[in-house]
């Protein structure tokens, strides 16, 4: 435990739940290192703190299997030996978590975390500030102003360098406004993985060199590289996208030849992709890695034909910020100290002028986020591999509101966490579907269509080869009971398919409402306004039964509760 505390920079003396620690808690012991790192990932837009609670199920399967960041409840707390009902215990798992979240309170908020920035920044001068994406979607604001919101804030907070994701599904004419009116000078956007269709040319700076302490390093963008697959293509059909090994390896070459004396990869991957692309390019010395929200406290070191990468992840929600200090020596890493420092909002000052940008931001909508919707006895979240309480609520409104057998969610690991006896607001609901393409549908699918869709997304979360992840969850499923076996191939995962105690006959028809469609010229009623009126006729949300698919061939795996 006193490792754990040191590594979190933590007062010795501190005690779980012993009410408002020390002004001592977010001070750093002496930097070991001359080359500061500061990263943050899939904030998803929350300007304000939330709450945010951490799966439940996140399963590795084959070579993943009990391994970071796949590890859950009393697995996560055993594996990093971090102390049950602690603060750090309700910043990681999902664990007791009403309980905690009531003791501890809300975690993030922009003000909360620029107040972290300032603080960290006094203590390791000349410290980078790395954005890796999911910063312009995931509220009611961002999506009104177009991610205009989170461009202001992220420049205050004094963010350097970031790449992207859902920022793409703005559409590539904002994306490139934004880069150049509001970035110009403020705020790289690298991504050496983007590049056009028609001859293959960058569309943005695949990295840029920067002098740390007077140490020259590179910095390596890569924009989640399953884009145009898991969100509308046409939204940025000029533009490829991909992991691209090798166009990587060429650029972390021709950084070390331009005298980069360590090279980072700010990676919108998703972990596992991270870890085995690690393993595949040489001469990264750190990855800093998003898309899947997984909160490691502890960098994975990676064996390559050059050496060693640390890989990282650093959660979601803003509910954290890494440090990273590298000591480069001699013109390589000689050593490193990483901590994972949780953005507790009752623990830190909200930096003053963040909070007036806030407001200001905010101040148009206040009287539309505000609006009551329905009061929950039930705590609703999302995130998870199978299941979330608030993508029930979504799918028994589709269900309603569409008169259909089955309904389907898309499996987003964004939406905040809702506490029992709070009321549910029109932000509240947001904050779940706030998309550029929430088109509610209603399709004739026949029983075979339906597995091979859920056999597909399926494979897409648990197929051996990370490569071929996606980094979502499993799709949210209404009305159909169905079994999975992550450990078995694609085809032969989903069974047990029934609908009201009766199988799913291959070549019957059945009723399925969905939203988010990714097709081009997509059309319907925004998935907000069904949820929004299904609450309000609703008035109370209790007795939630969460429509969980049986788990097969994963018993033991400590990516399970």
């Amino acid at each position: 435990m006193l490792a754990v505390a040191a590594a979190y920079g933590m007062p010795l003396t501190e005690r779980a739940g012993a009410g408002p620690l020390a002004d001592g808690f977010y001070d750093l012991p002496k930097s070991p290192g001359n080359v500061p790192l500061l990263h943050f990932t899939d904030c998803h837009a929350q300007l304000l703190p939330v709450y945010f609670r951490e799966p439940d199920v996140n399963l590795g399967v084959h070579d993943a299997w009990g391994k970071p960041p796949h590890l859950v409840g009393d697995a996560w707390l055993k594996h990093f030996k971090v102390s049950p009902r602690s603060r750090l215990a309700y910043a990681h798992t999902h664990v007791d978590f009403e309980h905690a979240a009531r003791r501890f309170g809300r975690v993030g908020g922009f003000a909360h975390l620029a107040a972290l920035v300032k603080r960290v920044r006094a203590q390791r001068p000349g410290a980078l500030l790395l954005d890796g994406g999911d910063n312009w979607q995931g509220s009611a604001t961002s999506l009104w102003t177009r991610g205009q919101d989170m461009v202001e804030a992220s420049k205050l907070l004094g963010v350097d360098i970031m790449t992207g994701h859902w920022e793409f599904t703005y559409g590539a004419a904002r994306v490139k406004e934004v880069i150049a009116r509001d970035f110009a000078g403020k705020i790289e956007f690298i991504a050496q993985n983007v590049k056009t269709a028609d001859f293959g040319d960058p569309v943005f700076k695949p990295y840029v060199m920067r002098e740390v302490n007077g140490i020259p390093i590179a910095i390596i963008g890569q924009a989640f590289p399953y884009t145009p697959i898991a969100n509308p293509r046409h939204f940025v059909s000029e533009w490829t996208f991909g992991i691209q090994e090798e166009n990587l390896q060429k650029v972390v070459d021709e950084a070390a030849r331009k005298g980069a004396q360590c090279v980072v990869l700010l990676s919108h991957n998703g972990m596992d992709v991270d870890l085995k692309l690690a393993s595949r390019v040489a001469g990264i010395d750190v990855i800093l890695g998003g898309h899947t929200h997984d909160a490691v406290p502890e960098p994975v070191s990676v064996r390559n034909p050059r050496g060693t990468t640390l890989v990282t992840n650093a959660g979601s929600n803003g509910k954290f910020l890494a440090l990273l200090d590298l000591d480069v020596r001699g013109g390589k890493l000689a050593g490193h100290r990483y901590r994972l420092l949780p953005v507790f909002a009752n623990l830190l000052e909200p930096d003053q002028e963040m909070a007036s940008l806030i407001r200001r931001i905010r101040a148009p909508f206040d009287g539309k986020l505000a609006e009551k919707l329905a009061l929950t006895e039930e705590l609703l979240y999302r995130r998870g591999n199978f299941a979330g309480t608030f993508d029930q609520v979504i799918l028994d409104a589709l269900m309603e509101a569409k008169g259909a057998h089955i309904a389907f969610s898309p499996g987003f690991r964004w939406g905040t966490t809702i506490l029992p006896g709070q009321t549910i607001t029109v932000e509240h609901v947001m904050d779940q579907t706030a998309v550029t393409y929430p088109y509610t549908a209603v399709n004739d699918l026949t029983g075979e269509a339906i597995k091979n869709l859920l056999e597909d997304v399926c494979d897409n979360l648990f197929n051996p080869d990370p490569y071929y992840q996606q980094g979502g969850d499993m799709v949210r499923v209404g009305g159909m009971q169905f079994s999975v076996d992550p450990t078995r191939k694609i085809g032969a995962r989903i069974g047990d398919m029934t609908l009201k105690g009766k199988p799913i006959e291959a070549g019957k028809t059945y009723k399925v409402a969905s939203w988010a469609p990714v097709a081009e010229g997509a059309i319907g009623e925004p998935v907000w306004e069904v949820v929004s009126r299904y609450l309000r006729a609703k008035k109370v949300v209790r007795a939630l039964k969460v429509n969980r698919p049986t788990l097969t061939g994963v018993q033991g795996n400590p990516g399970l509760t």
